[in-house]
């Protein structure tokens, strides 16, 4: 199985700082401690077994907030180095997610020095607010906050593209964003993080959420993620998220991930990516090509 893997995350302990891996805790995703080591291309490589990884995209890993352009300059180094796999050439990431406070004063200089790099098509910055406190990641509401509507349209001037973190509570103030920005191209992350799954109104707000993201053509979506709610997943308790997201976006604008390693807590690469071929298993061969390869390469010019 051959696959462009869009959401990945490296990190090296030993010569950069990741502050919630210095002092790792528990969350509702898992034990943080668990991953508390180096994470490489090599380590990617020999994780993903018989799936063949023929590009991947690293998404930025809260790499200290303080220097977040060290993270891209580290991480096109590895690009460029290279790593031999079987005596073959391998030179990820193909593509880099960057970290950027859209609220800050000199944001400005932040995406142009992470622009410079070959490799940078993107900026990431998670906004995930729920009204239990239990699933906070960050502590404002940017959203709401003007200067960083503001300086979200500088995304254009660098022709960077924004990974879309939150919760379908958040969708609807985000689906607005997104046409007013129609030449920024947004990728919701991690299939929209369904988080409120004990009801049924947590299901429309999710279901409808995703309708209206999807309204604004210049959005696309990652399903990936989808372990950190179902620990426990099987092939069928993925299965209707996976069809409701590529119903409401169609093939062209979805595309499988792996969200490795955080999602290695809950499974193997090859388990992951099989699952998901044999959920689309009776979809056409142009449809799986999108899924797994084509709208990747497409969204993230790889």
């Amino acid at each position: 199985m051959q696959v462009v893997d869009p959401h990945i995350h490296f990190w090296d302990l030993d010569t950069h700082h990741y502050p919630w891996l210095a002092t790792p805790g528990r969350s509702f995703v898992g034990d943080a401690n668990a991953l508390k080591h180096n994470y490489l291309p090599d380590d990617l490589l020999h994780d993903a077994a018989d799936v063949e990884v023929i590009k991947a995209v690293h998404v930025e890993a809260n790499h200290d907030p303080a220097d977040p352009v060290e993270e891209t300059r580290w991480l096109q180094s590895l690009a460029d180095t290279g790593q031999s796999v079987h005596g073959i050439a391998r030179r990820l990431p193909d593509g880099i997610v960057a970290a950027a406070d859209l609220s800050a004063a000199d944001v400005a200089q932040t995406l142009a020095a992470h622009a410079a790099f070959a490799n940078t098509r993107g900026i990431r910055q998670i906004l995930n607010r729920h009204a239990n406190v239990l699933y906070n990641y960050v502590a404002r509401d940017y959203l709401d906050d003007p200067t960083w509507r503001h300086n979200f349209a500088l995304l254009a001037r660098f022709g960077l593209s924004f990974d879309l973190q939150l919760y379908p509570s958040q969708m609807m103030q985000a689906a607005a964003l997104a046409h007013a920005h129609p030449y920024i191209q947004i990728i919701v992350n991690h299939a929209g993080m369904f988080v409120d799954r004990d009801n049924v109104d947590g299901f429309r707000q999710w279901r409808d959420g995703l309708r209206a993201l999807a309204a604004a053509p210049n959005v696309a979506i990652k399903i990936s993620g989808l372990a950190m709610f179902d620990h426990a997943w099987t092939i069928e308790s993925f299965r209707p998220y996976v069809l409701q997201v590529i119903d409401t976006f169609g093939m062209e604008r979805a595309m499988f991930a792996s969200n490795f390693p955080v999602d290695r807590l809950f499974g193997a690469y090859g388990a992951l990516w099989h699952a998901y071929a044999q959920i689309v298993a009776g979809a056409s061969e142009s449809e799986r090509h999108a899924l797994f390869r084509g709208t990747a390469e497409r969204i993230y010019r790889i």
